[in-house]
């Protein structure tokens, strides 16, 4: 099988979140590891949960314990480009040619379990065709991302060596609860008995349920609150400075990766790397190297220019919040130019009330993808409208991003934002037409 082959079979089971013959949770994806013969047993892990921070902390772990030579896995969602993203070794993805190969191998398995429990969904293929490459490839570890939530999640088939939930934020509602507390429960799902579980939560409620639900499953809970701490902040043109102290180390670490919640997931991924076996816990000096080469692709990735072009994905409450703290701190006083979509599903107005409160104006626009719709940007200008802010819309995310640059000034910053479908497509447009 080639790799469109493989692309197109996957397309087709986008929409698959559930099967006819089985309600939503694990059953599924146990059946379908076990007919492969339970490749996630095969080499230790890192399993990390949370509503935002999670991918950035997981780049940022698996980029440090690759520093000492050591073959690392990295499985994140969603991808930007392509979906060989979603298997990485030592920062690269798996081939096209070999994805194919991975996926014609695994059709047998698909089909028995298809007999038996429905058709394994999209994510659940990735993810298993994920496993089943770094066995293959006998990683020394592999750093894995939740998808969504945690309890029910997919990836909880594993027993890491640690896991860890970076925050808890309102996204996913109509799977995972409308209230922080129930949100928190389905996230502290991933905890295992005698698997540390390193918590970044400072919501007190949500923290309090994660306690509850940690000691419940025998996981001793380490609060990143209570055993680490920034100190030192200094803020450059194109980079940040800071120090992780904990009671172990200080970590000096410079890097090219903006924002101020990176701060917060360095400090989570450092307590996280702190628990690791001796055997694969990375030095300090390993640390401090990776992050001075570390970058996150449509985290607070800055274009300097006249106007400035930031890419960052906030699809989500709590990311947007972040994303205009980032932005006062690193871009004071000046005037933002947001070009925005955001997916059907998401909570559009609490998005865009966090965006309003910097100096500001919206292009709003759509982004054509597989299975996912865009919210109209008709009623998204509204939003903002009601909001004291005002904007266009332009159906075309070219075209729209084209619309901000002209009408920005040289001393604008223009944020494409929202959705990772519309961050993706025009980053990739931007890198080849600069």
């Amino acid at each position: 099988m080639d790799f469109e082959a493989a692309e197109s079979y996957l397309l087709a089971t986008i929409n698959e979140t559930v099967s006819r013959r089985m309600p939503y949770r694990l059953e599924r994806m146990r059946a379908f590891l076990s007919e492969l013969e339970n490749p996630q047993e095969r080499f230790p892990s890192i399993h990390v949960g949370g509503t935002s921070g999670k991918g950035s902390t997981s780049m940022m772990i698996a980029g440090a314990l690759g520093q000492g030579g050591r073959r690392v896995g990295l499985h994140t969602k969603p991808h930007l480009s392509s979906m060989t993203e979603r298997a990485r070794i030592g920062g690269v993805s798996v081939s096209e040619e070999r994805f194919g190969i991975l996926l014609e191998e695994m059709m047998p398995a698909i089909e028995r379990t298809t007999q038996s429990h429905g058709r394994p969904t999209y994510y659940e293929t990735l993810l298993a065709l994920t496993l089943v490459y770094f066995a293959q490839e006998q990683v020394d570890v592999a750093v894995v991302e939740v998808g969504l939530g945690g309890r029910l999640d997919g990836t909880n088939v594993i027993i890491p060596l640690v896991a860890a939930i970076t925050s808890v934020g309102f996204d996913h509602m109509d799977v995972l609860g409308d209230t922080l507390e129930a949100i928190a429960r389905e996230k502290a799902g991933i905890a295992k008995p005698g698997v540390p579980l390193v918590v970044a939560v400072t919501d007190p409620q949500a923290l309090e349920v994660i306690r509850d639900e940690a000691a419940a499953a025998g996981a001793p809970l380490v609060d990143v609150n209570e055993v680490a701490r920034v100190e030192a902040v200094r803020i450059e043109r194109e980079a940040q400075a800071f120090d992780i102290v904990t009671q172990q180390a200080r970590y000096t670490l410079e890097t090219r990766t903006l924002g101020s919640f990176q701060r917060r997931n360095a400090q989570t991924a450092i307590v996280v790397m702190e628990l690791l076996p001796q055997a694969l816990r990375p030095s300090q000096a390993e640390i401090e190297a990776a992050f001075a080469t570390l970058t996150i692709p449509g985290r607070m990735e800055v274009y300097p220019g006249h106007p400035t072009l930031v890419f960052d994905i906030a699809h989500n409450a709590e990311k947007s919040e972040q994303l205009v703290a980032s932005l006062s701190e690193r871009f004071a006083d000046r005037h933002f130019t947001y070009v925005v979509a955001i997916g059907s599903g998401k909570d559009a107005a609490e998005i865009l009330r966090a965006l309003v409160m910097l100096p500001s104006n919206f292009v709003f626009t759509t982004f054509d993808t597989a299975g996912r719709h865009a919210s109209n940007p008709l009623r998204l200008l509204r939003m903002v409208e009601s909001l004291g802010s005002w904007g266009r819309c332009v159906a075309d995310p070219v075209e729209a991003l084209s619309v901000a640059r002209r009408s920005a000034s040289a001393n604008d910053v223009i944020v494409v934002t929202g959705s990772t479908f519309l961050v993706a497509n025009l980053r990739e447009w931007w890198l080849v037409a600069a």
